[in-house]
């Protein structure tokens, strides 16, 4: 079968690959499930591996296969498979647990020696393949109403854990947060704006760099979010020109706009912080006002990575609240549709794209007509 791999560590080493199909009795005890991948999502963790930032071979291989956003139909499934069956739609998981006590619990995403790997990413190959086969314990059903946008369920996951781990932590209190601010409206942006919007009905606002005319910018108006370009507004001095910020979400990974986020947080808020920072650049923060805001407002200060099984559920549940509030709003992040064959231009990154999907396997009728 045909595959796109990297070499780790070596800068544009993507390359298309000849290697044997997977098999459902890659598994023990009748457990395989084959599924043929019809496309994949790329993000900033797929460019920046073939950069060569990071990216980890499997054991034996010199090679990654990348992909970790995939939608696929299952094709075959072992003798001792339940709950699926021959040409359900599923999503699979992206991380795959160690030894600890929480992946032991299911819960990977909060590993507590690093010790695991993640298909696409660490130690395992991808989804940008024609086929892969995987065990059930790692595969999401989805209904087939929700075809056209499922390939995003993975990128949805990344937000949708932590707003559920800021609203637990702040049983702490009575808290009934009414504004919440994201930075940055990119995938992961756009899709937590929908997100605040859609299932907590929160006052919305997004900073972000581009003008009120955009693409972004609009579709943000057009769930009932609140856009803000960069000059209009200072991160650092949100809260006075908004009000008190319950929420922030960050995933620029900027350490400038990290800090700022901080200095804005309102009394009793939470920032959750989303986003990798690269690089080795050193900046002065005022870390005694910091210090004495965090203390004296109650505030927290978080990170998130991955997300486990039950994100990933709540996604799918949250597909139909989307689609019945504003309809085709999700399936209009999808700008860049790219056959098989053009996967560099698919890794390609470009300011006017929202998702990019790579198309492996046949379209079907209602996704034809894309932007190629």
């Amino acid at each position: 079968m045909r595959a796109i791999a990297v070499f780790p560590g070596k800068s544009n080493s993507a390359h298309m690959v000849e290697m044997p199909e997977p098999s459902v009795n890659d598994f023990p005890d009748g457990r395989g499930v084959l599924v043929k991948v019809l496309r994949v999502g790329i993000d900033g963790t797929d460019t920046e591996i073939n950069e060569g930032s990071y990216g980890e071979a499997p054991a034996g291989s010199d090679f990654l296969v990348i992909g970790h956003e995939g939608l696929g139909r299952i094709e075959e499934v072992g003798g001792n498979v339940a709950g699926f069956k021959k040409g359900d739609l599923v999503v699979a998981t992206v991380r795959r647990p160690g030894g600890c006590i929480n992946c032991r619990a299911g819960e990977s995403d909060m590993c507590l020696d690093g010790v695991y790997t993640e298909r696409g990413i660490k130690g395992a190959h991808g989804y940008m393949a024609e086929y892969y086969a995987d065990v059930p314990d790692f595969l999401i059903r989805i209904p087939e109403k929700h075809e056209a946008v499922a390939v995003m369920l993975e990128p949805l996951t990344v937000v949708e854990k932590p707003v559920v781990q800021a609203f637990k932590m702040q049983e702490r209190m009575v808290w009934q947060p009414e504004r919440a601010l994201i930075t940055g409206a990119g995938t992961i942006g756009l899709l937590g704006a929908l997100l605040l919007r859609g299932v907590h009905d929160l006052e919305v606002h997004v900073i972000s760099r581009e003008p009120h005319d955009s693409f972004r910018a609009e579709w943000l108006k057009s769930i009932g979010a609140i856009y803000h370009t960069a000059d209009e507004v200072e991160i650092a001095k949100a809260e006075e020109a908004l009000g008190r910020i319950d929420f922030i979400r960050e995933a620029t990974g900027v350490p400038q706009v990290i800090f700022s986020a901080m200095c804005t947080i309102g009394r009793n808020g939470v920032l959750a912080l989303l986003g990798i920072s690269g690089g080795n650049r050193e900046i002065t923060v005022p870390g005694a006002q910091i210090n004495l805001e965090m203390v004296l407002g109650n505030q927290t200060i978080f990170g998130s990575v991955n997300a486990n099984r039950r994100y990933f559920e709540m996604g799918v549940e949250h597909f139909s609240l989307f689609e019945q509030k504003w309809p085709g709003a999700m399936q209009k992040l999808i700008t860049l549709r790219v056959p098989f064959p053009d996967f560099h231009r698919a890794l390609e990154r470009r300011q006017e794209d929202i998702k990019t999907v790579l198309e492996i396997g046949e379209l079907l009728e209602h996704t034809r007509g894309g932007v190629y």
